[in-house]
């Protein structure tokens, strides 16, 4: 059915655009540029800064085009003398109490605000400085909060809220003293904060960035006592090429690698590698879970934000998690233990950095329990210094990796392409959709499947658990056996289900949750900006990758088999349990 349209005048021109739509939205779909700050497709529209002001004939003053409703035969001027005067005079205000730092910020060069002055044609303001300088918020591993960068827009505030329901930010005080805050001023490391750093995505400036390693990763590298080598999750290779200024989900698996060994890491592997190993474990542990009338359904564990929220809010439930590691922290325990022994290394030189589209990975490498390697070489080498192993050492996103091969200067785009080093650098089709929502459930599928009958599905794209929708579902038939799954992304549908769980209603076998929109490919490391027509981009270049490779079930892959033939045995045995198996805490609301 076709859409409902109005007719509409734009600076004298006659437009029909889509009923119900705003000023600012029909503009948009019509070609005409309206500036703004605040408002932000799909995530906010408060109306804070003033600057995507318009003349309504009729209207007594200028009105705010990201709140007001385009209607039937509407007049609307964009652009004059007084409208122009009031955007500069509010940008103004904005810059009187923002740092003029412009040249070192985390943002130069990507930063709305700054993009904002430039094509208002502002070199100064006339307004002093109104609010006291805030203390810098450093509390979590993961982000860091610059209040005095803040521009009151509620971007953060929004997504936080009403994309992922976890509230652990809000706007706090009146007037001058207004401001973001956490609870009782307690800081993101010490709040109900998931770390998914989707706040730092939508933020237009830098008051809330991701917690850089860059510097010590690159001692580490110049280090010739250390060997540093380096993972690098399914998401990367779709998201980097965007990063170093390529076309946006750009497939950029073979340069991606070669950067990073010109960037001096002594071996580059594949997050993808342990991605197989995961549906190996989780796959068999979901059978034994059916067989054995286990607790069901059983959800996946591989999103470290998605785990922090049900520690945080649903803790009764905890047991319905898979016991899997992710597979980041299960790289690093084989990588410090079978690579490690296989090649002769002493683990204490051994660097793990992986790199990650997801911000909360800097926060799930450094919990106390990711330290099996620790554990397994403690008698052998009298190892006492526990808080200094951990099996993942540093985390890099996405964003911070560009920075890195921009001051090496890696000419990233000419760069002939080259392949991962092996054994940890062999993966399948499988492990490379774990970066889109419905890519776990998929993969599991995919083994689990074959495991069960015997016989492998006739088609291994399970379409019906691909797409944007936010919880999908499917039902699966295992020898006569029908188990129905379910697959959510974001956090606010995740509560959805697990409502479902703790109301004993739920009616699924098994479940995915990924913490971010889109799954791992819309992280909160990804390249800024990141929309919804960018994700789909990248989620196209990831499944094909999946059918461009030529092994697309974790349990074929032939590293995996030599793992499990020379160390690990068995799934769910003695080894992995100790090595790519964990156990959760409650945790409190605040």
């Amino acid at each position: 059915m076709e859409k409902k349209k109005i007719n509409i005048t734009i600076d004298g021109q006659s437009f029909q655009i889509g009923a119900g739509k705003t000023i600012l939205e029909g503009c948009r779909e019509i070609g005409v540029k309206i500036p703004s700050l605040c408002y932000l497709k799909d995530v906010s529209s408060n109306a804070s800064c003033g600057i995507c002001v318009v003349e309504v004939k009729g209207a007594k003053s200028l009105v705010r085009s990201c709140v007001t409703q385009a209607s039937e035969g509407m007049e609307v001027k964009t652009h004059s003398p007084a409208i122009n005067q009031a955007r500069i005079t509010n940008l103004e205000l904005l810059l009187a109490n923002h740092p003029k730092d412009c040249l070192i910020c985390e943002r130069n060069g990507n930063c709305e605000l700054q993009d904002l002055c430039a094509l208002l044609g502002i070199k100064e303001t006339p307004y002093e400085q109104t609010k006291p300088v805030e203390k810098i918020d450093d509390t979590s591993l993961a982000l860091v909060r610059n209040p005095q960068k803040c521009i009151l827009c509620g971007r953060c505030v929004a997504v936080c809220a009403d994309v992922q329901s976890v509230y652990a930010i809000d706007f706090a005080g009146r007037g001058l003293k207004s401001k973001i805050a956490t609870w009782q001023e307690r800081g993101l490391g010490n709040v109900a904060c998931t770390n998914c750093g989707q706040c730092a995505l939508v933020c237009p400036t830098a008051a809330i960035v991701e917690k850089d390693d860059s510097k010590q990763i690159l001692n580490d590298i110049y280090d010739d006592g250390k060997i540093v080598i380096v993972q690098t999750a399914p998401a990367i290779r779709v998201g980097i090429g965007e990063a170093m200024g390529m076309s946006e989900g750009a497939l950029v698996t073979g340069k991606m690698v070669a950067a990073l060994r010109k960037l001096g890491f002594d071996k580059v592997f594949d997050t993808q590698f342990t991605a197989d190993l995961t549906i190996m474990e989780e796959g068999y542990e979901l059978i034994k879970r059916l067989t054995t009338n286990g607790t069901l359904p059983m959800v996946t564990s591989c999103s470290p934000g998605w785990i922090k929220f049900i520690e945080h809010f649903y803790p009764k439930s905890l047991d319905h998690l898979s016991t899997c590691k992710s597979p980041q922290q299960m790289f690093g325990a084989v990588a410090k233990t079978y690579y490690a022994e296989k090649m002769g290394i002493d683990p204490r030189r051994l660097v793990v950095v992986s790199i990650m589209p997801c911000t909360a990975k800097k926060y799930e490498c450094k919990r106390p329990e990711m330290n099996s390697a620790f554990h397994y070489w403690k008698e052998k080498m009298n190892l006492q210094d526990k808080e200094n192993f951990y099996d993942v050492d540093y985390v890099l996103t996405t964003r911070e990796l560009a920075k890195m091969f921009k001051l090496t200067g890696v000419d990233f785009e000419n760069l002939q392409e080259e392949d991962f080093d092996h054994p940890l650098g062999i993966s399948t089709g499988a492990g490379v959709i774990f970066a889109a929502t419905g890519g776990v459930m998929e993969a599991a599928v995919r083994t689990a499947y074959e495991v069960v009958t015997g016989s492998p599905l006739k088609n291994l794209d399970l379409k019906v658990v691909r797409g944007f929708e936010g919880i999908k579902e499917a039902e699966l038939d295992l020898n006569g056996t029908k188990l129905k799954v379910a697959v959510a992304h974001t956090l606010k549908n995740a509560r959805v289900l697990l409502d479902e769980i703790e109301e004993g209603k739920s009616p699924y076998a098994f479940i995915e949750v990924m913490t971010c929109p889109g799954g791992c490919l819309g992280g909160g490391g990804q390249p800024i900006p990141t929309t919804w027509s960018i994700r789909q981009k990248r989620a196209d270049s990831i499944y094909r990758e999946d059918s461009l490779k030529p092994v697309r079930k974790s349990h074929e892959n032939p590293a995996i088999k030599a793992i499990y033939d020379e160390f690990l045995k068995d799934p769910l045995g003695h080894i992995s349990h100790e090595l790519l198996h964990t156990e959760y805490v409650e945790r409190g609301i605040y």
